[in-house]
């Protein structure tokens, strides 16, 4: 399957993911400098598999010369019982960080959540990422807490409104 380009800011253009992407995206997650220190026992052995990007909404920021700059994941849930989609991942390469690719991508995850009927997306956000969220509208709710053994640490709850902006 060919990826559709669906989006195009300033050299980067975001499509879907396909299988042929997954190892890419597993070394943005493993390789993050996000996830150093204390944090680095929560993307350990994290794998990205065809079968994830098959079954969610992932999308990926690709430079001209065809480098995978970062990614995300949506997760839609049936419209029975009506459940905001769900924020599962978003990563962009720590050497392009700062140079809009994130909020490139939350502005085609917000279209991506319209074009499902949504008019918000939760997310669980990895707790030195919530100023991003912040700084794209997003709102805090609340505080998801730890589930050791897998997560070990508190994390900020957030709203994204679809038709808001920063």
């Amino acid at each position: 399957m060919r990826p559709r380009v669906t989006d195009r800011h300033d050299g980067v253009h975001i499509r879907r993911a396909v299988a042929r992407d997954a190892k890419r995206l597993t070394r943005l997650v493993t390789g993050s400098r996000a996830y150093e220190g204390p944090y680095a026992p929560m993307v350990a052995g994290y794998r990205i598999g065809p079968d994830y990007i098959e079954a969610h909404a992932v999308h990926v920021a690709v430079g001209d010369d065809g480098r995978v700059l970062g990614f995300y994941a949506l997760i839609l849930f049936p419209p029975e019982p009506p459940e905001p989609p769900e924020l599962d991942l978003m990563f962009v390469a720590d050497d392009v960080q700062g140079r809009g690719i994130g909020r490139l991508l939350v502005g085609h995850l917000r279209e991506e959540a319209r074009r499902a009927g949504a008019d918000a997306v939760r997310v669980v956000a990895h707790p030195p990422a919530e100023g991003f969220y912040r700084s794209v509208g997003a709102e805090r709710t609340g505080t998801v807490a730890a589930r050791p053994p897998a997560v070990m640490w508190d994390r900020p709850e957030l709203t994204l409104r679809v038709d808001a902006g920063p």
